[in-house]
């Protein structure tokens, strides 16, 4: 019985031994996704960060640093992630490695806790329009309410300082250098209200703080993909790349054969499509709308009537709004690409000349006239000065014999009986002009 007690305590221990490992190591197993947010705030940011997300939630990470370091972006983009970083179960933390200004405040102030390095800064959240002025005051209103929410996200967030960095109004002679500027915050100051949980010199010294020295660091980074459509999706880029894809394909129309023109346009759309489908922005419905589009521009080359080219344009149109997810936006890049277009082809036709290339394939271009040796039949001009014999009365005009040949003559513009004798004055074509021979004669002698 001893016996038996004792082997069961040494398989017991001994089972104990191989699973103190991994018992050890499932305790010890707390992971931190390190997640960049630089540059621009634009929609290949949120492909981006959705993607670090989901990967962080799947490898089963608690908490999720925010490497922030940006001078703004996009109301649209940053809306869309601050709605994705509300919807993550994960605590995140942003860490302000230099710069949070503008859209990079508003994110930082949906993160759980905020963390500056002593350098640091937040603030400057005014919305700008492209003219590069302040928005209009019902603009301002809502970006005013969205950076009040946010400052609203943690209850211990006094809201003021949120609306101050938007609204220059909003007197904190404190921690603003001159009356009328918008509140940006040195680490320090957003210490003092409570805006930064700390300030912290590296990424390490801030693990150590969040007493997660010992954690699995995880740092994801844009693939090539990502960065591409980062770039292809930045609101500046988007209307130039439309503009070079319109302009190459006008062009195009003028050129013979297909060249540099043509391929620069075709490449400018497949980037543009390439960039927000990678953004998940565009989806297959897109893809197909414009191939759709494609088609039935080609298919009218072979039909007659217009209504499939028109049909195909504004398919192609269609596939371009629906790619983004600002509709407004995308309709005046569209807008901005046809005027850039159209003026390339009013320049093109007015100091090159050249015709439409493949418009020469539907329409008929060239002129047939004398000058190029076209005519409408035969000039028979060595009919002239020739005598016929009228078979028929002239009305004036009538039928006349020649050599045994019966043709077809026109007075001057008198009446000529049958039987007479005429002589062939003039042949316009099958117009075969006649006189009488004794009113000749007379006009001889």
């Amino acid at each position: 019985m001893t016996k038996m007690i004792r082997s069961v305590f040494l398989l017991i221990l001994f089972i104990g031994t191989i699973a103190l490992p991994f018992i050890h190591s499932d305790a010890a197993e707390t992971k931190v996704y390190q997640v960049p947010l630089h540059q621009e705030v634009e929609k290949g940011l949120h492909a981006f960060l959705q993607r670090s997300f989901k990967e962080a939630k799947e490898a089963g990470a608690d908490t999720i640093v925010l490497d922030i370091n940006t001078p703004g972006g996009f109301v649209d983009a940053a809306d869309q992630i601050a709605k994705l970083m509300k919807s993550t179960d994960a605590e995140i933390i942003a860490f302000i490695n230099d710069r949070a200004l503008s859209a990079g405040a508003f994110l930082a102030l949906y993160a759980d806790q905020i963390y500056m390095t002593p350098n640091g800064s937040m603030g400057a959240a005014q919305v700008i329009v492209g003219s590069g002025k302040a928005a209009d005051a019902k603009a301002n209103s809502a970006w005013l309410a969205q950076m009040k929410n946010a400052a609203l996200h943690k209850k211990d967030r006094d809201p003021e300082y949120a609306l101050a960095m938007a609204d220059p109004t909003i007197d904190l002679p404190e921690y603003r250098a001159k009356k009328g500027e918008l509140l940006t915050l040195t680490a320090d100051e957003a210490e003092k209200v409570n805006y930064s949980q700390g300030t912290v010199a590296t990424f390490d010294e801030l693990l150590k703080t969040l007493d997660l020295a010992d954690a699995t660091v995880i740092s994801t980074t844009e693939t090539f993909s990502e960065k591409a459509a980062r770039f292809i999706t930045n609101p500046i880029v988007v209307p130039i790349l439309l503009s070079i894809a319109s302009l190459g394909l006008i062009v195009e129309l003028y050129s013979p054969g297909f060249g540099v023109p043509g391929t620069m346009g075709l490449t400018a759309l497949f980037l543009f499509f390439y960039g927000h489908t990678v953004a998940g922005l565009a989806g297959y419905e897109t893809m197909i709308l414009f191939l759709l589009g494609v088609g039935l521009i080609i298919a009218e080359f072979f039909i007659a009537g217009g209504i499939a080219g028109i049909f195909g344009v504004l398919a192609i149109i269609g596939s371009i709004l629906l790619a983004g997810t600002n509709l407004a936006f995308m309709a005046i890049s569209v807008l901005i690409a046809i005027t850039v277009a159209s003026i390339g082809m009013v320049v093109i036709m007015k100091f090159f000349g050249k015709k439409l290339h493949l418009l020469n394939k539907i329409i008929l271009m060239d002129t047939m006239d004398t000058e190029d040796g076209y005519v409408s039949n035969k000039n028979r001009t060595e009919l002239l000065q020739r005598v016929a014999t009228t078979l028929t009365p002239l009305y004036p005009s009538g039928v006349a014999e020649l050599d045994g040949e019966r043709i077809d003559v026109v007075s001057e513009g008198s009446y000529i009986e049958s039987g007479k004798e005429v002589v062939i004055v003039a042949v316009e074509g099958f117009r075969i002009v006649v006189r009488e021979k004794q009113k000749e004669e007379d006009t001889h002698l």
